[in-house]
């Protein structure tokens, strides 16, 4: 029961969204309801692998940045990602302004997913640059001693080419070469370096960020810049959530309620896995969550070609993390 206490506010957020939905969808307020709850078991499930990572990061921030990631980046997950960026990204890639989109998302929610398409490749090609990076850096990681899969993982070809500099960046930019190859899409071309350039700035702002100084810069230093990254993360992850849900409801305020509550007991969930010291307990725990960003990093690439149903993307990602806790309960089991 002691352990309920980190759910607590996701409940509270819970009770409080469902009751809004009511409100939402007065017409069918019971339909509208179990349609919230659908979509925030689909927020979690697709996030599942994010608390992971964002739990690893979050493990070095100051308690001071760890509550701001709940209090102030919520929001922004909720009305940023679910509900402005949408209609930001209709804006950009269509000549209707800011206040026309939103009009058209609340008065004809199927033309604005449909327009809400239009601009799926360049969310895929972003969100899979940035997750590719994410991903490729922690597999080539040449200081990582503890490995899931070695005959994969610490070959000899692996251990070698982790002591290249650069190579996680040169296969992201080799990988986007063949993208604007059978795409042969500028736009497409763009949103693809703009996720690699992201995160090559995060790390050298972090870079930056370590240098000498004293103890109370370094501490504000290193959890703003853990934070904006988190934040970037969380976007990345969004994408699929947010476009999954127009397969289930087309109301954008009932999508926006329905995945805050998931992205809520996403936060919930990370602030469990730091305080509760979980990734120290299960040590192949962050490698089946970046093993899961790596897959969704090739369902995103895929996605700008063919229609992959979010049900796979949720149930690799969560099957891998559930793989890896299984093999680490094991393996301590067998070590005791």
């Amino acid at each position: 029961m002691a352990n309920l206490k980190y759910f607590y506010g996701s409940l509270l957020v819970t009770i409080a969204g469902l009751i809004a939905a009511l409100f939402v969808g007065h017409e069918h307020p019971l339909t509208a309801v179990y349609i919230t709850a659908v979509l925030a078991l689909l927020e979690i499930s697709l996030s599942f692998d994010n608390a992971v990572i964002n739990a690893r990061v979050l493990a070095d921030m100051p308690m001071f940045w760890r509550k701001l990631f709940i209090y102030i980046g919520l929001p922004i997950a909720v009305f940023g990602m679910r509900l402005i960026f949408p209609i930001l990204l209709v804006d950009m890639t269509t000549q209707l302004s800011f206040i026309d989109v939103f009009h058209l998302a609340t008065s004809d929610p199927h033309a604005y997913h449909h327009a809400l398409l239009q601009g799926m490749p360049m969310i895929s090609a972003f969100g899979s640059a940035f997750l590719l990076k994410v991903f490729l850096g922690f597999f080539f990681d040449k200081d990582k001693d503890i490995h899931w899969v070695p005959f994969l993982e610490a070959n000899r070809a692996i251990k070698a080419a982790s002591n290249l500099p650069g190579v996680s960046l040169l296969l992201s930019l080799l990988a986007g070469m063949l993208l604007i190859y059978y795409t042969k899409d500028w736009q497409v071309a763009l949103a693809y370096l703009s996720g690699i350039i992201l995160h090559e700035l995060l790390s050298v702002m972090g870079l930056l960020f370590n240098q000498p100084a004293s103890s109370g810069q370094t501490l504000v230093r290193n959890g703003l810049i853990s934070f904006i990254y988190l934040e970037f993360l969380d976007a990345s992850f969004s994408f699929d959530g947010v476009i999954g849900a127009f397969a289930i409801s087309t109301n954008i305020f009932i999508i926006m309620i329905g995945l805050g509550i998931g992205a809520m007991f996403v936060r919930s969930l990370t602030i469990f896995l730091v305080e509760k010291k979980t990734l120290s307990s299960f040590p192949y725990l962050e490698h089946g969550a970046h093993y899961a960003i790596g897959f969704l990093a090739c369902v995103m690439f895929i996605k700008m070609f063919h229609h992959v149903p979010e049900a796979i993307t949720g149930t690799v990602g969560i099957g891998l993390i559930i793989i890896a806790c299984l093999h680490s309960y094991i393996e301590r089991r067998i070590k005791s």
